[in-house]
């Protein structure tokens, strides 16, 4: 039982933190730094 509860735990924390990270891209994207990211990739 342990095992399950462990896991479900760590399902959970990974979710939270893929869509804390998927936030912060957006919101980064949002901000304009999407086009200096354009630049630097066309540059590189």
């Amino acid at each position: 039982m342990d095992d399950s509860v462990q896991r479900s735990c760590w399902g959970v924390t990974a979710k939270a933190v893929i869509g804390f990270a998927g936030i912060l891209l957006l919101a980064w994207l949002v901000g304009g730094a999407g086009a200096d990211a354009a630049v630097i990739i066309t540059a590189g």
